[in-house]
């Protein structure tokens, strides 16, 4: 190759280069050939700046992370409920008394169902209760009580059906209390007081009343009669005074049994007690 045929850039003359292996084979009986010159070296070729700069490498798209599902969850199979034996069923024995025969008593049965409840209180029941107990009305339990107790005086009984504290309850007649006391008592007494008396009277008459009202009316000092009264049962608490303080008492339940009254409305009067000149005795003692 010569000169002028030599290619005008190193690109063209590495295009134009031949591998050794793939050249063709060299006949035998020729010689040779001498090997070209190299060829002289060509000055670089002068590259423009803005060429040779390198150019913005190219960005990659992130590679997506692997989404890795969520293990199920295990799913435990439900305990069975252990199962109980049946209870069982309590045998109810029927009653003696038959509910619907209640309800079909006649006068002389209830009259004799009554007496025979009335024979065991120990307080005076009312008669709603007895109504409620034998399933009547209660217009007719009052209607045969009412009986019965006028039919006990006609006939001069030793006792008396009394309404007494809101309920019924049978007593004995006060004609008969020297023997009842005598078998009862036998020869001991236990009788109030009679400054337990008075106390009890001013209670009964002012109620509700305080202690200091009650010591104050009196002229001493109730503090110890107060509480003989109260363990007696006779008179009780109801509240306390809404300027002092200080408790209220006022007669109980078992006072009103005792007199035989129903309420304290039925207390008598005190005026046939009082002296004629009290305005004057009243105005003394200020």
């Amino acid at each position: 190759m010569s000169t002028d045929e030599q290619p005008d850039s190193l690109a063209e003359q590495a295009a134009a280069w031949v591998p050794p292996w793939a050249r063709a084979p060299v006949p035998a009986e020729r010689a040779p050939a001498p090997e070209p010159e190299p060829p002289p070296a060509l000055e670089p070729e002068l590259v423009p700046a803005a060429e040779l700069a390198p150019g913005p490498e190219p960005v990659s798209a992130p590679e997506p992370e692997p989404v890795s599902a969520p293990e199920p969850e295990p799913v435990s199979a439900p305990e069975p409920e252990p199962v109980s034996a049946p209870e069982p069923t309590p045998v109810v024995e029927p009653s003696p008394v038959r509910p619907e025969a209640l309800a079909l008593l006649d006068d002389g049965e209830l009259r004799a169902a009554l007496e025979a409840i009335l024979l065991v209180v120990d307080e005076p029941v009312a008669e709603v209760i007895l109504a409620q107990v034998l399933e009547q009305p209660t217009d007719r339990i009052a209607a045969v009580l009412a009986d019965l107790s006028a039919g006990y005086t006609a006939a001069g009984h030793g006792f008396d059906l009394r309404r007494v504290a809101g309920g019924w309850r049978l007593y004995t007649r006060p004609e008969y209390a020297p023997y009842v006391e005598r078998f009862v008592l036998d020869g001991q007494s236990a009788r109030l007081t009679q400054a337990a008396l008075e106390t009890l009277a001013v209670v009964a008459y002012k109620q509700p009343v305080t202690r200091g009202r009650v010591s104050a009316i009196r002229g001493v000092n109730c503090d110890g009669v107060i509480r003989t009264l109260l363990s007696r049962g006779l008179i009780e608490e109801c509240g306390s005074e809404p300027e002092s303080g200080a408790y209220l008492y006022r007669t109980s339940t078992l006072f009103l049994e005792k007199l035989g009254l129903d309420s304290v409305e039925e207390l008598p009067s005190l005026a046939p007690f009082l002296p004629d000149d009290v305005e004057e005795i009243a105005d003394a003692q200020r």
